[in-house]
């Protein structure tokens, strides 16, 4: 079941953040950007799965409803946070139907080629890493979004994403390395780089930059965290390699 349920995992954060262009993110009312999505989730479940079936076809029904129902609420973090648990939550059910969707597919039965043993290993890591980073960055962003673009007026361009993607990069390979300390760390070089003096009659703009930035930060970290302690609890649910 458990490799079930990461490769249909891998196929959702496939087709949401990888072939989702953000053209069809935001038009998902429309019926043909809606239907053009739910081919994609379609292609993106056969193709990890290596299998093609009720059990696909079915998902990629709930994955449609539940975003025309998201896309009815609009672009909001709470939105989008039900709207990924949604998808969460479907998974975990379609796994436990068809626990033997990812063995009855072409790359766990070998009918193309003998797949490796630790398939399932490396899409949950990679699969977790482009969730952890990219729908992160996704996420605080609908967070920040009511706060207002004139607090990053005056940074680089794109640069307090890319900040975050490497620092949710960072968190991610601390935890699945075992050295959550470094997330530590990680919060003070980053505290002490975003420290600014403050400047004459411009103390209360300053306030609200400082909590601007500890907003997305949190968020940012909270996150990476979340994310990467799922997907360590996940790895020890898989099969051993065998690997000593």
């Amino acid at each position: 079941m458990i490799e079930t349920f990461v490769a249909l995992f891998a196929a959702h954060v496939l087709a949401d953040y990888v072939f989702q262009s953000g053209i069809m993110a935001a038009n998902k009312h429309r019926l043909a950007h809606l239907a053009l999505h739910g081919l994609v989730v379609l292609l993106t479940a056969t193709l990890i799965t290596g299998t093609f079936g009720a059990p696909v076809v079915v998902l990629t029904a709930l994955h449609v409803t539940t975003d025309a129902i998201k896309a009815r609420a609009g672009q909001t973090i709470a939105a989008h946070l039900a709207d990924q648990l949604a998808h969460l939550i479907t998974l975990a059910l379609i796994a436990l139907a068809v626990p033997d969707l990812w063995h009855s597919g072409i790359w766990a039965n070998g009918q193309l080629a003998p797949a490796p043993v630790w398939l399932p290993h490396g899409l949950l890591l990679i699969f977790g890493a482009i969730y952890a980073t990219r729908a992160g960055g996704f996420a605080v962003g609908l967070l920040m979004a009511p706060y207002g673009p004139e607090f990053s007026a005056d940074s680089l361009p794109g640069g307090g994403k890319m900040i975050g993607l490497l620092e949710r990069g960072l968190i991610y390979v601390l935890t699945l390395a075992g050295l959550p300390i470094g997330i530590g760390f990680l919060i003070a070089a980053k505290s002490v780089l975003r420290f600014e003096s403050p400047k004459e009659g411009a103390i209360a703009e300053n306030r609200k930059r400082s909590e601007y930035v500890i907003i997305g930060t949190l968020a940012s970290f909270g996150w990476a965290i979340l994310v990467s302690l799922a997907v360590v609890f996940l790895l020890g649910q898989l099969p051993d390699l065998g690997i000593d």
